[in-house]
């Protein structure tokens, strides 16, 4: 029996972007909270590293499962649940910062926090992501792609930025305080739009999961899509951990020249989600995503080699929008390829890749940051990110022809 779509009205949209600003700003404000309370306040890179790892490894576990559930239930109601987590992740790090005596009870509240936010940020992602495919109409549906996804980078910039104006003018607790007021008008924010569950009948997880991987396999470019992801978010781990250690200790930049500094991706992450909207019509989307993800794996490694804040500056922004670029481009086209049958467990299985490889590219960039020092260890993730791009370039057939959205057949299939 084939289930009629809702028909938002036009502001539930712009309800649905503002909702995912302010969820994702948030989400990043907790993420960069336990990376740089770990280095400053418990003077640990190596902590640093294994809280980003958990705030982005529990999807690799529950990320499927969520993908299922985004394929059986209404999408709103898996978002609110998922943010609830996210608040708690803030209320944690908050407890842990007003109430714990010692550096090691607190090490516990900030890894338990970065934990709670992990599992939030594996539901919060898909479900947003399936839910936005219920909001508009599937001719409007990869502009909007790049809209939610613009969003993401706005928010994943804002995060330090917010964090060293609110750490100036108040302190951690009004880092935590923010962070979690994001969450709540967020989630309010997002009552009024609706969404709707499948009514398909429910089969057993494993099943489920394996009918959207098959979906993949069968797709030769749905398949190097998500992988050109996989090596794209490579970077987001050593952007994170190792950007603020060498703010600090090589550029010796102030507090809030370092938020700066960092919040310079921003503007870049900003500036590349439009060069996405605005070249997506125009040139071979397969062969953008492969040259923006080179250039942006040599402006990242070129920043280790400089010691003046302003050429770090404008190599990271080049990072930033090139890095941008491509991860838009990306999911436009995992949104226009993916069936409607299997959307929610497709594009779960971006977002694990989005969560968990900066998740374990973060962990092994704290390593490298503690042996090899933050400048060298910078130079050799952005020549490892340039290599594998050129490899992708030879080897990638489909996606190297992948000329976009508008010349792809689009498969909106009825729910039924």
């Amino acid at each position: 029996m084939s289930i009629e779509s809702p028909r938002p009205a036009p502001y539930h949209l712009r309800l649905f972007f503002l909702s995912c600003l302010l969820s994702f700003a948030g989400g990043h404000m907790v993420n960069y909270s336990v990376i740089i309370y770990a280095q400053e306040v418990l003077g640990s890179d190596v902590l640093s590293g294994v809280g980003f790892a958990l705030c982005f490894g529990p999807p690799l576990v529950l990320g499927w499962y969520a993908g299922v559930l985004c394929d059986r239930m209404a999408p709103g109601r898996i978002i609110h649940a998922a943010q609830w987590l996210l608040l708690a992740a803030a209320s944690t790090l908050a407890l842990g910062h007003w109430l714990a005596d010692g550096p090691a009870l607190r090490t516990v509240f900030v890894l338990g926090a970065a934990f709670l936010a992990g599992v939030g940020w594996s539901f919060v992602a898909p479900a947003r992501m399936t839910a936005l495919a219920q909001i508009v109409t599937p001719q409007r549906l990869p502009r909007a792609a790049l809209v939610l996804n613009l969003l993401v980078m706005i928010g994943f910039g804002l995060g330090p930025l917010g964090i060293s104006v609110l750490r100036t003018a108040g302190g951690w607790p009004l880092v935590f305080a923010m962070a979690a007021a994001l969450f709540v008008v967020s989630s309010l924010l997002l009552l009024p739009v609706p969404t709707m569950a499948s009514h398909k009948p429910h089969r057993p997880v494993r099943q489920e999961v394996a009918e959207g991987l098959r979906a993949v396999r069968a797709s030769p470019l749905l398949s190097q899509l998500l992988l050109a992801a996989m090596f794209g978010y490579m970077m987001m781990g050593p952007m994170q951990v190792m950007l603020p250690r060498f703010a600090r200790q090589v550029l010796a930049l102030s507090e809030l020249h370092r938020g700066a500094f960092l919040g310079a991706l921003a503007p870049a992450l900003m500036a590349g989600g439009v060069l996405a909207m605005l070249v997506a019509r125009r040139v071979a989307n397969g062969r953008a995503i492969l040259s923006a993800t080179l250039a942006a794996g040599v402006c990242f490694g070129a920043i280790g080699l400089t010691r003046s804040p302003l050429v770090a500056t404008t190599l990271l922004a080049a990072a930033g929008m090139a890095g941008g670029m491509a991860i838009s481009l990306i999911v436009t086209g995992i949104q226009g390829q993916v069936q409607v049958s299997v959307r929610g467990r497709v594009l779960a299985m971006y977002t694990i890749i989005s969560q968990v490889v900066p998740a374990l590219s973060g962990l092994v960039a704290g390593a490298l940051v503690y042996g090899l020092g933050a400048a060298h260890a910078i130079v050799a993730a952005g020549a490892a990110i340039a290599v594998l791009a050129l490899a992708n370039m030879r080897w990638m057939g489909a996606l190297r022809g992948y000329q976009g959205v508008a010349a792809a057949q689009s498969p909106h299939e009825p729910v039924s």
